[in-house]
């Protein structure tokens, strides 16, 4: 079975890319999962976004921190298949994993999300401790800021989970590989989106920012020159073990007449 997990979609330039990427490669996945929580403008998802993501070819959408930042989210999260954190109280709208069929074989993916440096949210670890089942395979997007809280937690679930895919930082890390227990593991996935960016928004109103120490708003670039997708791929037998894998990074540049390649 060959999964694909795409790092955080940020805005129209990391839709954009993930389309080029699924027209591609769709062909030889049997599941693709991908972080969607700043995929409309870069804050948060709308029922629009969702299904020009999951017409792209993505199965399920993952989300985070972000997930209710557009408010239409409350009246299609049931809808769809788009989780949030599980780790948000008992009685939150949406669901925080999901279970499909894939050749036969159950395929759960299950949304948590850290506690450093983000809001207030139950144990992840705990949580992860009532939810677990060994049945199938179990594929955690593990939405954290913190790199040691995200090496801790794929610690401790290592031999349960096949999977442990940071996000939320979109800076992909250098630390893929398996665990002693055979769980694959990477702190960030890294992001979709504008190259020449601050993690997928405007460089000019990053550097403000941090210069002025103001509250400058946020924009994704409107025609970036380069846009990427960044990502895992890997291949996992019946019985749940990762056999192997490797990172997806892929630029596409902007042509004269605007479009990518």
């Amino acid at each position: 079975m060959r999964i694909a997990f795409l790092g955080d979609i940020v805005g129209r330039p990391g839709r954009k890319a993930v389309k080029i990427w699924l027209d591609r490669r769709r062909r030889e996945l049997d599941l693709c999962i991908a972080n969607g929580e700043n995929a409309a403008a870069g804050f948060g998802i709308t029922r629009k976004v969702a299904e020009e993501l999951l017409s792209s070819g993505i199965d399920v959408i993952t989300g985070g921190n972000h997930i209710w930042d557009k408010k239409e989210i409350f009246e299609f999260i049931d809808d769809l298949p788009v989780l949030r954190p599980l780790n948000y109280p008992e009685g939150t709208p949406g669901r925080g994993s999901l279970t499909v069929e894939v050749k036969g074989v159950r395929v759960t993916v299950l949304n948590l999300m850290g506690r450093v440096f983000l809001e207030c949210t139950d144990n992840p670890f705990r949580v992860f401790d009532s939810f677990y089942s060994d049945e199938g395979i179990l594929i955690v997007d593990f939405h954290s800021e913190a790199t040691s809280e995200k090496q801790a937690f794929g610690h401790y679930v290592d031999g349960r989970a096949t999977a442990v895919i940071g996000t939320h930082t979109h800076v992909r890390t250098c630390d893929l590989r398996l665990l002693e227990g055979g769980t694959l593991y990477i702190s960030d996935a890294g992001m979709c989106g504008a190259v020449d960016s601050v993690i997928g928004m405007g460089k000019e109103e990053g550097i403000e920012r941090f210069v002025r120490q103001l509250p400058v708003k946020f924009q994704v670039p409107k025609k970036p020159k380069e846009i990427q997708v960044s990502g895992i791929i890997f291949d996992v037998s019946e019985s749940g073990k990762v056999e192997s894998f490797e990172p997806i990074h892929e630029v596409y540049v902007r042509g004269e007449d605007g479009t990518y390649t």
